[in-house]
């Protein structure tokens, strides 16, 4: 799988799910378009995405099923949707629909959220190398310093631009706001970064990872991650990760009253907000 975004060629999330809709909508075009939360590149999961498309009432009168029987209600829409949906992606195990629900006015999967949270997980010589975890882990050939690593994160916590850790893209601003940066080993071994924000830039995570396994390594001085901020510059002081590794594990939104004003408030902020991995 290519990544989120559609790509001419390549199977990708959003264009398997919207050649699904292609197919239960064929009667009633056009074939809705996926606005999410977060796309990510190839290689990266989400374990727990959010995407949003709209129906005209044609098509959604389409999918509600008139059950059979006297007093026996529609199918709500929502559950067609899943339903009708996971039946054709049935053929694509990398996708699974855990839910699908009618939006409340305002909601906007790219502009709403709150807050994104993505995990970072790394295999390093405490515990080897396990081939049943390499889709969802990275490999590292030695032992890294978590509580250097951990640090070193925190310092970088707050609203900064955090154009040393991003990928630059014409007319997208790289000022973020991190809310946290933490690391842990689990009970297995494995070294975990949480990182959540606002939202994130091009290849954000795995830059920030790197700079911190650049410090469990010892070649970087834990210090000099806001000092490299500071100089919004891309540098060779460390090395962005591999995409195996990273997870999109939440969006968090806020209520539905107030999910217009979010998305009002995310693009005036950021008219041009770049929300990619």
């Amino acid at each position: 799988m290519s990544g989120w975004a559609t790509q001419p060629g390549l199977r990708t999330v959003q264009g398997q799910i919207e050649a699904g809709l292609a197919g239960i909508l064929h009667s009633h075009p056009p074939t809705p378009v996926l606005t999410v939360a977060g796309r990510t590149d190839a290689g990266v999961h989400a374990a727990g995405q959010v995407a949003h498309f709209d129906l005209n009432a044609e098509q959604a009168d389409s999918l509600v099923r008139v059950s059979r029987g006297k007093g026996r209600p529609p199918t709500p829409l929502a559950v067609m949707v899943q339903r009708r949906l996971s039946g054709i992606l049935v053929t694509q195990p990398e996708i699974v629909l855990k839910s699908s629900s009618i939006a409340p006015p305002g909601f906007d999967a790219r502009f709403s959220p709150l807050w994104r949270r993505y995990e970072y997980r790394i295999a390093d010589s405490v515990l080897g190398h396990d081939p049943l975890q390499r889709f969802r882990t990275t490999w590292h050939g030695f032992r890294l310093d978590v509580d250097k690593m951990a640090e070193a994160a925190a310092t970088l916590i707050g609203l900064h631009d955090f154009a040393t850790y991003c990928k630059p893209r014409p007319g997208a601003t790289t000022i973020r706001t991190l809310q946290e940066f933490h690391w842990r080993r689990d009970p297995d071994g494995v070294l975990v970064a949480s990182v959540q924000a606002d939202a994130f830039c091009h290849s954000m995570v795995r830059a920030l990872v790197g700079a911190c396994v650049a410090v469990g390594e010892g070649r970087l001085a834990g210090d000099r991650l806001v000092d490299l901020r500071i100089e919004r510059a891309r540098t060779s002081e460390f090395k962005v990760m591999p995409p195996q590794g990273l997870t999109l594990m939440e969006v968090a939104y806020p209520a539905d009253e107030q999910l217009a004003a979010r998305a009002r408030e995310t693009r005036a902020r950021r008219e041009l907000i770049d929300d990619t991995e």
